[in-house]
């Protein structure tokens, strides 16, 4: 396992006593958090990452396949996962993130790829993997749950066979960021997300409320991996777009980046505290819409079924973050 020293540094010298690491799919609907996600697992040792499969989210299908691609041939990892590509989500709402993401979900970087033949169905690669190695894997999900809820309708036994699923998803205060009242992935397929959360697997959610405490400034890109680097230079493509967007759109001069504190939460899970709780979704309000539910009485009619984050060490958590990211450009 990889090791920090008493400031919480990485330290390089231990990064490779560990042979394989937890096997972990990784589920997104790759925007650019989820390409930071990305980078930040895909050459960490603690992991094997063994696929990463897209979901139709932040962008359509199409796009979402072709971002997948995208990240993993500009990233050119030396140990290539299975890729499994993301079909459309049934009931999908009409949304827009293009004002925060650039058209192509990547800061309109416009990422050129050849196209990929007899690709495999994202619920179906996950299906896949999850047979042949029970009980062992991870499922890290950074987008609506689609896959993950088509996966398990497409073969039940599934459910217990997989050792955690690990999601960003749902706000526990109620306020929303792509409605009043609900978190974008849970909003986006909320019948999804509702199957997902009462399904019997061992569950941990990171909700909105937790992930938004880590904020970055524009010196973050100071920080990163050198230019010269392959994934320094694949930063520097595609985070100036979210700053500007966040400033010309919220007014704001800090971004968040919801998807890599997800993915730092399952690398680092001692920057979080966590309660279990019984939680469910809406599926069917006409101003609620993908509202996590959460049985907070005293004599709660439901028993506890996800591990929920409640507060994080924000300023540690920025700090392994951008640490994660330059040793992760070392490994690669």
């Amino acid at each position: 396992m990889a090791a920090f020293d008493h400031v919480g540094q990485l330290n390089p010298s231990n990064q490779k006593q560990t042979p394989m690491g937890r096997k972990v799919i990784i589920d997104c609907d790759m925007g650019i958090d989820d390409a930071i996600a990305i980078c930040m697992t895909l050459f960490d040792p603690r992991l094997e990452v063994l696929a990463i499969t897209a979901t139709e989210g932040c962008v359509a299908a199409d796009q979402a396949n072709h971002n997948l691609q995208a990240i993993i041939s500009e990233l050119d990892p030396i140990r290539y996962p299975r890729l499994g590509m993301a079909g459309n989500c049934d009931n999908a709402p009409a949304v827009n993130t293009s004002y925060l993401f650039g058209e192509d979900g990547l800061g309109n970087t416009g990422f050129e790829v050849s196209q990929r033949q007899h690709a495999l169905t994202s619920e179906k690669l996950i299906g896949d993997i999850i047979r042949a190695h029970p009980d062992e894997v991870t499922i890290l999900c950074l987008g609506p749950l689609t896959n993950v809820a088509k996966a398990f309708k497409r073969d039940p036994s599934l459910v217990g066979s997989v050792d955690q699923i690990a999601m960003t998803g749902g706000s526990t205060s109620g306020k929303g960021n792509i409605s009043a009242a609900a978190e974008f992935n849970f909003y986006f397929d909320p019948q999804s997300a509702r199957e997902v959360l009462n399904c019997r697997a061992t569950k941990m959610l990171l909700p909105l409320d937790v992930t938004e405490q880590v904020s970055f400034g524009l010196g973050v890109l100071d920080e990163l991996p050198e230019q010269s680097s392959r994934l320094g230079h694949f930063l520097r493509q595609i985070l100036p777009f979210v700053f500007r967007a966040y400033r010309q759109q919220l007014g704001r001069e800090t971004i968040n980046l919801n998807d890599a504190i997800g993915a730092l939460a399952l690398l680092e899970p001692q920057l979080f505290g966590f309660e279990m709780m019984a939680g469910d979704v809406e599926t069917q309000g006409e101003l609620t819409r993908g509202t996590l539910v959460l049985d907070r009485r005293a004599q709660p009619e439901s028993r506890p079924n996800v591990n929920v984050a409640t507060s994080v060490r924000s300023e540690d958590a920025y700090q392994y973050l951008v640490d994660q990211l330059v040793t992760a450009s070392r490994q690669a």
